[in-house]
């Protein structure tokens, strides 16, 4: 029977080993390999060839990876990201040199080690590489060979790497299949959409490569003439579109993998709507998968992808007619977060067929009306949606419930719908029909995006924080013209309204600097793809679920009974209803452990107006004790009450509780103040609750709050986030490690910070391996040690059990007395204090009642005796049970 990849080969003739005599000229090598040897686990040993090869002109640093035997496999080439090089695909390629594939690796031109200037994957400069390195694979001995010159290979990549295999696949009839992810289809369009520059993005490409100089001449030139103006011209677009996928789209005709994110403000899912539109209508197999992550940050599941491309390959490579690559489309769905791991719960939705980005059409009505706003002079402020290269990624949020963007009055008109009688599923891009009119007959330049908006109205989310820029030319004004808003998966609840924005700015694009009005009628409904027949994979179900139905009966009894237990909140305990945290018989243990512990047992309270330091070695359990009192993760046993009410995830008790976890992520383009204004927004909850001047007058600002926050030192950024933390004016307060990168001066500051909040009787736990900065700043400690509390109590009490006595002087005391002191029965040393009106009398065997006497016997002008030691002295001491 003939092979699928067989037949594709039949029905799409090639000209085979036409490049065999350009590859020896081609594959110059420059220096010798070197040949290394990569451990695996019970995997073939995977060996490393790292050579340099002339392939188009220029230097390209490149590494070889093979494992096992002598026998013919395909070939893998894998591409980097922009600004990345080789190196960033090593383990990706170890793995599929492990799994029978000879894969090659390397750095594109100007990364890495590579020579050459930045050409966007011009067909006469990155391209050429690429067909050059196929050249090479060809004289490979151990690469299978389709013909002369004409090795079994596949390309995958991620971005940059992806568009390349695209181009590849369109300009070298040699591969055979590929794997682009996360990459776009036309660079113009990604860059330049409907005419609107994208300029924090494109930005964020010149600096990553290195800046303007690093790239080609022409591509430079382009890119600060359309920087200058604000708005790309034609001879920019023509530019960037010869070097897009998109060129060769009638020549891409392999089996093709599109993996796009659904967290991408740069390449949006819209780019891969277009691959698999043009390569599907020449007769290639396409697969769709919208994974989770993408530009914007989020989790890019790459375990699952690469698992997917290793069996895309294994089918289409290696011919293994039985390996299953996938549905046609997939989509990850995310949505909630789980209680045992604060982690987002994520399920994949598929179907047959890709459904493209308009199936399923459901009209959605919304409000009438004009809607009138302005443009105001230099586009400032801008409204914000998606952030380029904010770390995190912010559009995760909104598939968790939280919305973060900003729209300021008088730039935006809206539209709402009725609350929504059933939840509706959005997959696709909406579109909506408008009427724009603007002043002066200038260009309309507006950022489109549709709300999800609580039923009370207070809390609105924008699905995957993305918006869509339109131009709308003077004219296309006054008629109805159609908006295609931005492509989403995302469930809207039964209650929720839908609300489309149209606004006049966005931070991300460049709007005309000249100020303008707006007006924009709604000329029909909002209309959302429903995409029907993706349907969202069910959980699987045990065998005993259908195998023994009355086993079945007695488990689902017993977890019934046992859920009962566990999600059931215990009634408020009116005795704690004053004390702000009480933990009892607290245990946690480790994931798929049976007997090891995280947390182990552990009882301590806090009281009100105390500065408690949580101390303890690495591994010890105060993250663990942090999250569960956060409600992030539920304990296995005990339980935690905070005034008196059980800590649960989402507990309400836990609107009293403030936290500062591992630093905070701000907009840098906003002020310190606007950035607090936009955390407290986001949380719905009224703005008079927020007490922002009280919090701000706390962490000590100043004059900063209104400076850009990409201007603060580390020590502001602290304090900037210690105030988010205090908003609200919760009675408590959590900080773990929130001294981390501080200089002594900050951390000063910091420690004044947590003084003056706890003074007004509230309540701060600090969690923090500077101990000099506990014993200067806490009040209280709780000392914990592979899980179990070793002791808790005053800083006095704690420091104060240990046996090196203070002797304070009423006059300075001299060398050879305090050698005199040292030399008493009993007596391990004395030394001077730093001012030298005292000693510090370590005990051997001696009371302090004798040495009070010995030192009056001395005349010793003595003025008081007490015990004193370090907190890192008695620290040290708990955690070695008494050794140190």
């Amino acid at each position: 029977m003939e092979t699928p990849t067989a037949r594709w080969r039949r029905l799409l003739p090639r000209t085979r080993g036409r490049w065999a005599a350009a590859g020896a000229a081609l594959a110059v090598l420059v220096g010798g390999g070197t040949w290394t040897a990569v451990a695996d686990d019970g995997s073939p040993a995977v060996q490393r060839e790292d050579r340099t090869l002339r392939p188009g002109g220029v230097e390209i640093d490149t590494s070889y990876f093979t494992a096992g035997g002598s026998g013919k496999r395909p070939a893998v080439l894998i591409g980097h990201g922009f600004g990345g090089s080789k190196n960033d695909v090593r383990a990706q390629a170890e793995k599929l040199a492990a799994d029978g594939y000879a894969v090659l690796t390397w750095s594109a031109r100007g990364f890495g080690k590579s020579g050459g200037a930045i050409s966007l994957n011009d067909p006469e400069a990155e391209v050429k590489d690429v067909r050059g390195l196929i050249d090479w694979l060809a004289e490979r001995p151990e690469v299978q060979l389709d013909a002369e010159g004409d090795p079994r290979v596949g390309l995958t990549g991620a971005s940059y790497g992806g568009a390349v295999s695209l181009l590849a696949a369109g300009y070298d009839e040699r591969v055979d299949a590929i794997a682009p992810v996360i990459t776009y289809w036309n660079l113009a369009d990604a860059l330049f959409p409907d005419g609107v520059f994208k300029k924090l993005w494109a930005g964020i490409f010149v600096t990553s490569g290195g800046g303007c100089e690093k790239f080609e001449k022409r591509l430079c030139e382009m890119y600060e003439r359309v920087a200058v103006s604000g708005k790309p011209d034609p001879a920019a677009i023509e530019l960037l579109t010869e070097r897009s996928p998109s060129a060769v789209a009638d020549r891409i005709k392999v089996p093709s993998l599109i993996l796009q994110g659904q967290s991408d403000s740069l390449f949006p899912l819209g780019q891969a709507d277009a691959m698999q539109k043009a390569i599907s209508a020449n007769g290639a197999p396409v697969s769709v998968d919208w994974i989770s992550g993408g530009h914007d940050g989020g989790d890019n599941e790459t375990p699952r992808v690469e698992g997917r491309v290793g069996a895309w390959f294994d089918r289409y490579l290696k011919e293994e007619t039985g390996t299953d690559t996938g549905p046609a489309f997939r989509v990850t769905r995310t949505g909630g977060i789980d209680s045992t791991d604060g982690a987002a719960l994520r399920r994949g939705a598929s179907s047959d067929t890709y459904p493209g980005l308009r199936s399923g059409g459901r009209e959605i009505a919304l409000d009438e009306g004009t809607k009138t706003f302005r443009n105001p002079a230099g586009s400032a402020p801008p409204a914000i949606s998606a952030v380029p290269g904010l770390g995190g990624g912010i559009s995760q949020l909104s598939s968790l419930g939280v919305g973060l963007s900003l729209d300021f009055p008088g730039q935006f008109g809206r539209f709402d719908s009725a609350p929504l009688d059933t939840s509706v599923r959005v997959t696709g891009t909406p579109t909506v029909r408008v009427t724009v009119k603007a002043t002066e007959g200038r260009d309309a330049v507006l950022f489109g995006k549709v709300y999800d908006v609580s039923p009370d109205g207070r809390q609105q989310r924008l699905p995957a924080q993305l918006v869509a820029p339109y131009r709308i030319t003077p004219d296309q004004q006054g008629k109805p013209i159609e908006l295609a808003l931005p492509a989403v998966d995302h469930e809207f609840d039964a209650g929720h309204r839908m609300r489309l924005v149209l606004s006049a700015t966005d931070l991300g694009y460049a709007s005309p600097a000249e100020p303008a009005t707006y007006a924009v009628t709604l000329d029909g409904p909002l209309t959302v793809p429903t995409a029907p027949a993706v349907r969202t994979a069910a959980a699987t179900l045990p065998w005993w679920t259908w195998g023994l139905p009355a086993a079945a009966l007695v488990i689902a009894a017993g977890l019934l009974l046992t859920a009962r237990r566990r999600t059931s909140t215990p009634a408020p305990d009116p005795a704690l209803t004053d004390v702000p945290l009480q933990i009892t018989g607290l245990s946690k243990k480790y994931a798929k452990s049976v007997d090891r512990y995280a947390v182990r047992e552990l009882s301590f309270r806090v009281e009100k107006g105390q500065v408690l330091g949580l101390l303890g070695p690495n591994g010890a359990g105060k993250t663990t004790t942090l999250r569960m009192l956060m409600g992030l993760i539920t304990p296995d046993e005990g339980e935690i009450r905070v005034f008196g009410q059980a800590i649960r995830p989402g507990a309400p008790v836990l609107s009293r509780v403030g936290a500062f976890v591992e630093g905070a992520g701000f907009l840098p383009h906003l002020s310190g103040r606007a950035n607090l204004d936009l955390y407290w927004q986001a949380t719905g909850r009224p703005a008079e609750d927020a007490h922002i001047d009280e919090a701000l007058e706390i962490a000590g600002l100043g004059d900063a709050l209104a400076r850009a926050v990409r201007t603060y030192s580390q020590g502001m950024r602290q304090r900037l986030a210690i105030a988010q933390a205090m908003l609200g004016m919760p009675d408590l307060l959590i900080l773990d490690e929130p001294t981390n990168g501080l200089d002594p001066p900050q951390i000063r500051e910091m420690r004044d910070v947590m003084i003056r909040y706890a003074a007004g009787g509230r309540t701060v736990i600090v969690s923090s391996h500077l101990l000099s900065e506990v014993e200067q700043s806490c009040t209280h400690l709780v000392v914990m040690d592979r899980g179990r509390l070793v002791q808790a109590g005053p800083v006095a009490e704690i420091t104060g059990s240990g046996d090196m006595i203070l002797v304070t002087t009423a006059e300075e005391v001299s060398e050879p007395l305090a050698e005199k002191v040292a030399a008493l029965p009993g007596v391990g040393s004395a030394v001077r204090t730093d001012d030298g009106r005292g000693l510090l009398v370590r005990l051997d065997g001696a009371t302090t009642s004798r040495l009070v006497a010995d030192l009056v016997r001395l005349d010793v002008p003595v003025t008081g005796v007490g015990p004193h030691r370090r907190l890192e002295d008695a620290f040290l001491t708990l955690i070695s049970g008494g050794a140190a």
